[in-house]
């Protein structure tokens, strides 16, 4: 059997474990809130605790707090950031408005832990979880910022991530730059393409992306820590703001700045719901380059063949020696969740009334979950699938052989509606393209529009040899 304590808020006295370093608000949102069984974020549990930490610094400095109280408060902050007690944060996401029950667990921890280090026992609270840790601060100033902050603390991670895709994709542009194929478009063969040029596409497409997702987080560095419940600033110290930002910087090394308006920071989410949108349309591009990877590589008998990707585990309970494209599948599953992040992000930061959005527990529970997937997925994609992507060059020249679509380069000389009708005969007859016209004009019977004399082989021959070459990114003679 468990043991408990009995502590005291203003609903009356509750049962907490023992040895919790949390207290009574945060044992009722437990009750209260048995939801998802998932926790907080290390990102969200780092990022308030940071701000309790320079709080305490901000209070001593201006005479506020006891040195004592502020120093114990400051060390037990510290061991939060570095990853201690993660145990001990256990309220659910889907919790009461605004956040309170995330900001008193956290108060709670930091001031039992305060008060073990004061020499203190659990439950005596010496140092207490409102007047003390949350001095000058309400959960509607601190849980915006924490979100803030500790999206910030990811960003690196997740351009890493982002970049080391690019690069690999930008390698394989490389890789595969001589192989010539048949371009796609509405799924139908197209003109060629080189796979190289495919490749530096997809890589282009994920930089830019990147270049979103870093234009947008420039928005979260607008702290708004100091409004206090409303905006006003009310229990706060005049200098506190301006300070707390100057000590959030020194704390985090993050690029901080003030916001121009407490009141906006508090009632807008529109800056996370821009970074949220940002990861979406990268999730938006990696849905569609996983699509391209698994119709490329296709079959590999019965469809295009004209990729492989590593084979990295087997595909199949039943058939034996299939080989399924699951870098690809997982990296499709992973960026629908974080669209459906997104779209929960949107709906909630729309949600707000007046002076306070109070859906921000579950703006910062995605937006924290959509970095980990996003970070987590990129990485596996990268290193388990697009770095050991190998080419079928002979599969790639055989299908653009068979293109009848390649007649396109013939049209300047004789005509679209005459190119449709060699199309439709070499389909018909199961013949290349090529062979059909040059077969057509040894017969006297392919015509050149603009000069109305009967074309030669030879001058078959030379538009389809200026076509590979234009292809190949040479010029044409």
């Amino acid at each position: 059997m468990s043991s408990f304590r009995l502590e005291k808020d203003s609903l009356g006295t509750i049962q907490v474990p023992e040895d919790a370093l949390y207290g009574a608000q945060t044992q009722r949102a437990v009750i209260n809130f048995p939801v998802s069984n998932l926790k907080p974020y290390f990102a969200f549990i780092w990022s308030m605790a940071a701000i309790k930490v320079a709080a305490a610094q901000v209070h001593l400095d201006l005479g506020l707090l006891d040195p004592s109280i502020a120093n114990a408060i400051i060390q037990a902050g510290n061991e939060i950031m570095q990853g201690d007690w993660n145990s001990m944060f256990v309220v659910d996401p889907f919790q009461a408005g605004a956040g309170t029950s995330h900001n008193m667990n956290v108060n709670e921890v930091i001031a039992n832990r305060a008060t073990q280090i004061l020499g203190g026992q659990i439950g005596e609270y010496t140092v207490n979880p409102n007047d003390h840790v949350n001095m000058g601060q309400s959960t509607n100033d601190t849980i915006p910022t924490a979100i803030r902050l500790g999206s910030l603390w990811r960003l690196d991670e997740l351009m890493l991530a982002i970049q080391n895709l690019a690069d690999a994709l930008e390698t394989k542009a490389t890789e595969f730059d001589s192989i010539i194929k048949s371009g796609r478009t509405h799924l139908q063969d197209a003109v060629p393409v080189r796979l190289g040029q495919e490749f530096g596409a997809y890589a282009r497409a994920v930089q830019r992306d990147a270049e979103r997702i870093r234009r947008s987080a420039e928005g979260l560095r607008r702290l708004g820590i100091g409004g206090t419940a409303t905006g006003s600033g009310l229990n706060a110290h005049p200098e506190y703001y301006l300070r707390m930002v100057k000590q959030l910087h020194q704390i985090t090394g993050l690029e901080l700045n003030p916001s121009d308006n407490l009141f906006e920071s508090m009632q807008s989410m529109a800056d996370m719901s821009d970074f949220s949108a940002s990861m979406r349309t990268l999730a938006i591009t990696l849905t569609r380059i996983a699509n391209d990877f698994r119709l490329l590589s296709s079959g590999p008998a019965t469809g295009l063949d004209e990729l492989r990707l590593p084979a990295v585990q087997p595909g199949s309970s039943i058939m034996p020696g299939k080989v399924n494209p699951v870098l690809a599948e997982m990296l499709n599953m992973a960026m629908f969740h974080i669209m459906g992040n997104d779209t929960t992000i949107a709906l909630a930061a729309q949600a707000g009334q007046l002076e306070l959005n109070v859906m921000m527990p579950i703006i910062a529970h995605n937006l924290f979950e959509m970095m980990q997937v996003m970070i987590g997925s990129i990485d596996a994609f990268t290193t388990r699938c697009v770095i050991g992507l190998k080419a079928n060059t002979e599969k790639a020249t055989g299908w653009l052989e068979k293109n009848t679509i390649l007649v396109t380069a013939l049209n300047p000389i004789i005509g679209y509606q005459v190119g449709a009708e060699l199309v439709k005969e070499a389909n018909a007859l199961g013949l290349t393209i090529r062979s059909l016209a040059i077969q057509k004009a040894q017969e006297g019977k392919l015509i050149n529009k603009n000069s109305q004399k009967p074309l030669s082989a030879a001058d078959v021959e030379s538009v389809f040899t200026d076509l590979r070459r234009f292809t190949e990114g040479g010029i044409i003679s």
